[in-house]
């Protein structure tokens, strides 16, 4: 029969292991020894007891004493973890002057002290090609393949006068099984950090960031308060002076403060929606579900998509798409004959805050078919058939803008982390907008994709009618 493709590489792996094992011929005290290491490693999860179970293995199986140093980052010294003497050592120990990093086996003081490798690239794994001490003393060990980053510590065995070459050549196998074990441990352990790291930095954005941020809608009221002020001291203003007696200074002041309630009224309006929606967007990417469950967490609700999602994000966009001359195109079936959708909408909004940011920054300027010259986006949707299933219902969004088509080599690649396209060279981007929609809405059961029209480029996701987290 033959081998399927894909497990090639391990098939050559394993056919290495078995000529290494031939080579090797331990003895089945050896094979013991091993196996007894590698069981008692899978049944014990902290780190102290792997320390125990490293040099207590040698001890019980062949009666050998044995010490574990590991380099200490802090010190920058080797220091003595664990021995089969005395067990854990509490306090920082810093090894004697005979245990030195190497970056190979030596003798000294009645020992054979053999380095930790961490575990090593693919390339560096093929053991047919290791030197065997057996055969040429000390084991010898590229300088060049191997630094001092790649070094745990040193482990110690004695007394050297029991050990035979073939000891020797099997402490070293032994020693890099710990340090495989042992690198493996320490990345785990850096991991459960990590996270424990992420969950208390959302319980602090929570507590300093999210919560304090309503604060700023007593600030909002209060500002609305003061241009109500405003408008009325205009008002008093004008009754007290009247029209015949008003000066024309004082007709210069009040045009003055028409414009300045004006622009206060204007900014109010912007801050209040800039807030609200950086709002939406923090509380639904910092949900503590997201960070506890490793993922992000929908929390779906029944919305209509262009009037709770579409238009406030377009809202946003307004003034940067007027600014850049970009002209609005709204559906006509869109505000009558919409229907609910059960969608996380602070995650959806985002889907189209990224859609309308690159339509201000890619759209460009095209020639119609009438001969005319039109710069605009536009928005809609429709209804697919058969989505995601047979005789199922999808609803696809678009998301159009004009320009130059999309490079057909870059097309399929546009949804990945970190592509952007030949045309974004000088213009401000990271890759990363076009893969998080995809991810959002591939969380909403749905799909993305692109597709070229006769004046430009449409966006789209089609999201099923039925879904129901």
């Amino acid at each position: 029969m033959p081998h399927c493709s894909d497990l090639q590489k391990i098939f050559q792996r394993i056919r290495e292991k078995s000529r290494s094992y031939d080579r090797y011929n331990f003895s089945s005290d050896f094979n013991d020894f091993l196996k007894a290491f590698f069981d008692l490693a899978q049944e014990y999860d902290s780190l102290d007891d792997f320390y125990r179970i490293c040099v207590a293995v040698p001890l019980e199986m062949i009666g050998l004493d044995s010490a574990l140093y590991l380099y200490d980052e802090e010190t920058g010294k080797l220091c003595l973890v664990c021995d089969s003497t005395q067990g854990i050592y509490q306090e920082k120990i810093t090894a004697s002057e005979h245990v030195a990093l190497s970056i190979k086996p030596y003798q000294s003081d009645n020992s054979y002290i053999v380095p930790i490798y961490r575990k090593l690239p693919e390339e560096d794994t093929d053991f047919s090609k290791e030197t065997d001490p057996r055969a040429a003393g000390d084991h010898c060990v590229s300088k060049k393949r191997y630094g001092r980053n790649r070094i745990l510590g040193m482990f110690s065995v004695a007394p050297l006068d029991k050990l035979s070459a073939d000891d020797r050549f099997f402490l070293t196998k032994y020693t890099n099984r710990i340090g495989y074990n042992l690198h493996n441990r320490l990345i785990a352990l850096q991991n459960i950090d990590h996270l424990k790291f992420i969950n208390t930095l959302v319980m602090d954005i929570e507590h300093n960031v999210i919560v304090p941020n309503m604060y700023f809608r007593h600030l909002f009221n209060k500002l609305r308060k003061k241009i109500i002020e405003l408008e009325n001291l205009r008002d008093e203003i004008r009754e007290t002076t009247g029209p015949d007696s008003a000066s024309h200074h004082c007709e210069s002041c009040l045009s003055r403060c028409d414009r300045l309630g004006d622009d206060l009224l204007f900014y109010h309006s912007e801050m209040v929606k800039h807030h609200s929606n950086i709002s939406l967007f923090l509380e639904s990417l910092f949900r503590r579900e997201h960070f506890e469950s490793g993922h992000l967490v929908l929390h779906p609700k029944r919305c209509f998509v262009e009037k709770e999602i579409i238009l406030p994000q377009l809202e946003n966009y307004a003034s940067r798409l007027r600014a850049a001359n970009i002209t609005v195109d709204r559906p006509n079936n869109m505000l009558y004959e919409e229907f609910q959708l059960v969608v996380d909408i602070g995650l959806l909004s985002q889907v189209y805050a990224n859609l309308f940011s690159n339509a201000t920054k890619y759209t460009r300027e095209v020639v119609t078919r009438g001969g005319g010259t039109r710069k605009a986006i536009a928005y809609g949707r429709e209804v697919i058939d058969d989505f995601p299933e047979c005789g199922e219902q999808g609803v696809k969004f678009n998301v159009f803008s004009t320009g130059p088509h999309l490079d057909p080599e870059e097309a399929p690649l546009i949804f990945q982390e970190g592509v952007r396209g030949k045309d974004s060279k000088g213009i401000y981007g990271t890759g990363h907008g076009l893969a998080f929609i995809q991810h959002v809405v591939e969380l909403h059961g749905g799909i993305v994709g692109y597709e070229k029209t006769s004046e430009g480029n449409n966006f789209y996701f089609i999201l099923p009618v039925s879904y129901v987290k």
